[in-house]
């Protein structure tokens, strides 16, 4: 049977999308590379940093040498699995703030503005830790908030509060700014994906199909996508659909199946002997992520997670979580966070604190002088830009990966604040108990040229690629989809992931991404848009005159 609509990504926005289009009485195929997401190092919350460094799990992409960051390649891992990167990532739930949506609208991407996506936002979860009028009640993605047994989680808050910054009720509600409890895709001990969330409930209708291989490229007829070329252990075969493809297989392969498909910078496709089917540059064009160091203090106190980095501590952890889903296996361990401006005149937050009480590299393979914690910082709005593009017309071969990180000479200044202002969070007096020496970037960096190295030599994507094929007006030459996400210049064929951001978003994009799948799914429905939520964002009222205000 021929589905209504083929969605290529098993991933965030795609499982999101695939359930509002069955919940609608749609048939749906979904195609997916990857393989299952069962099991305890995916779905125990306290073992993140597995997935995302194994190859049954993740794509192993990597960017080409950084010019400005020493030459070093920088990995990036997207999911390979059911789920997508909702089962690799850290769970962290950030919205955004309200004012990264008033500019997609301003730039082009009308019916994208704060008002119009946060009925989206609403829509999709179930929150378990704040409760306003910005929150959902009803929705598949359940979302909490940790315990903060541990005492450094409030202990980073209240330093916040002693350096002059507020506190934050909920950071995805009314106020971003200030420091608070952070909040996770996390349900009853569970990582809860986007496959837990979505696809499951979507497949138990009988109208949804998980078909399993790789996506080749899309398929036209008389210059419409009818369906997407696939191979399998059946070889070569054409998945066809009723209605549209959408193409949901992140920020990375995305645009690479759009290149393959013929849909992009015309000189490129033909340097690859692809034939040009739709002259869009912007494909691949505008690549954005985050990128961040970790500041990291020794422990005068053994309260950090340090005691259990052994195997015997490990195991317990395991078996506890195994036996009840209970324990530390079921935190992500960021449980606490800050979002601050870095100077005067920035109108809303421009930094993000993700907070660990343990002093370990992210894929968790070296911890650190013993106990130890850290701190998660950098820039929100970096004005570097990237690309993906094709290495060759083979569909099994990878993208090349260009960031080009800290090209832009305000993310330096921005990285130098970021130091700055965090050393002096971690001098305050809810620290005095805790805090030993500074391990990285070490107390000898305090130069603007010795910060600069200490970032060139170690600051780390965190993994939030996004922007690369941009949401925008249809007469925009750059952009490649429209305000309802259909890709210019073909028919029956629409982007619905990180790829469509016109600029990144304040915080995780794991949120983000999801709300572009149920917002997408409307779209394609053509039932109508939830009416607007004008709920404006509390902003601090001296933002062009202070830093900070408490």
């Amino acid at each position: 049977m021929i589905p209504d609509y083929v969605i290529v990504g098993a991933g965030s926005a795609g499982c999101a999308l695939a359930y509002r289009l069955v919940m609608a009485g749609k048939r749906v195929d979904i195609v997916e590379y990857g393989g299952s997401d069962v099991g305890p190092f995916i779905q125990m919350p306290a073992a993140l940093s597995y997935p995302m460094n194994m190859r049954r799990y993740d794509w192993g992409f990597s960017s080409e040498p950084e010019p400005h960051l020493g030459g070093r390649r920088l990995v990036t891992p997207r999911g390979k699995v059911v789920g997508g990167s909702s089962s690799i990532n850290g769970m962290v739930f950030v919205r955004g703030h309200a004012r990264d949506f008033d500019f997609w609208a301003e730039s082009g991407a009308d019916g994208w503005a704060y008002a119009d996506v946060l009925p989206y936002f609403k829509r999709m979860e179930t929150s378990h830790g704040a409760v306003s009028d910005y929150r959902g009640t009803e929705g598949p993605l359940h979302v909490t908030r940790g315990s903060r047994k541990n005492p450094l989680f409030n202990a980073f808050i209240r330093a916040g509060r002693e350096a002059g910054y507020p506190t934050t009720e909920d950071y995805n509600g009314a106020r971003q700014e200030g420091f608070g409890a952070m909040e996770a895709t996390i349900w009853e001990g569970r990582r809860w994906s986007a496959a837990n969330a979505y696809l499951r409930p979507a497949q138990a209708t009988g109208r949804l199909r998980l078909r399993r291989g790789l996506a080749r490229r899309v398929v036209f007829e008389d210059g419409r996508a009818v369906g997407v070329e696939v191979r399998n252990t059946r070889g070569v075969n054409v998945f066809r659909a009723k209605h549209e493809v959408i193409l949901s297989a992140s920020s990375i392969n995305t645009p690479k199946l759009l290149m393959l498909s013929g849909i992009g910078p015309a000189d490129h496709l033909r340097e690859h002997g692809i034939e040009v089917r739709a002259d869009r540059p912007g494909v691949g064009a505008n690549l954005q992520d985050h990128l961040e160091i970790y500041m990291q203090y020794t422990a005068t106190q053994p309260v950090t997670l340090y005691k259990h980095w052994n195997l015997w501590g490990k195991g317990s952890i395991g078996a506890q979580w195994l036996a009840t889903g209970t324990g530390l296996g079921a935190s992500n361990q960021f449980e606490s966070c800050g979002f601050i401006r870095s100077a005067a005149g920035v109108e809303y937050p421009d930094i993000q604190y993700h907070f660990l009480p343990l002093a370990v590299r992210y894929d968790g393979r070296a911890a650190a002088e013993g106990h130890g914690f850290q701190v998660h910082v950098g820039p929100m709005r970096s004005k570097s830009r990237g690309t993906v593009r094709l290495q060759s017309a083979d569909p099994k071969q990878a993208p090349e990966i260009r960031f080009n990180y800290m090209s832009h000479p305000d993310d330096w200044a921005e990285f130098r604040a970021c130091v700055r202002l965090t050393r002096e969070i971690f001098a305050q007096p809810a620290f005095a108990a805790y805090k030993g020496h500074e391990i990285q970037p070490g107390e000898g960096v305090v130069s603007d040229d010795q910060i600069d190295a200490f970032v060139r030599d170690h600051a780390e994507s965190a993994f939030h690629p996004c922007g690369t094929a941009r949401m925008g007006a249809v007469d925009d030459p750059l952009a490649v989809v429209d305000p309802e996400l259909r890709v210019i210049g073909v028919e029956g064929l629409r982007v619905a992931d990180s790829s469509v951001f016109p600029r990144i978003t304040n915080g995780n994009l794991n949120a983000p991404s999801i709300m572009t799948g149920e917002k997408a799914a409307d779209h394609i429905l053509g039932q109508g848009m939830l009416a607007p939520l004008n709920l404006g964002p509390e902003m601090a009222p001296d933002w062009q005159i202070a830093q900070r205000s408490a």
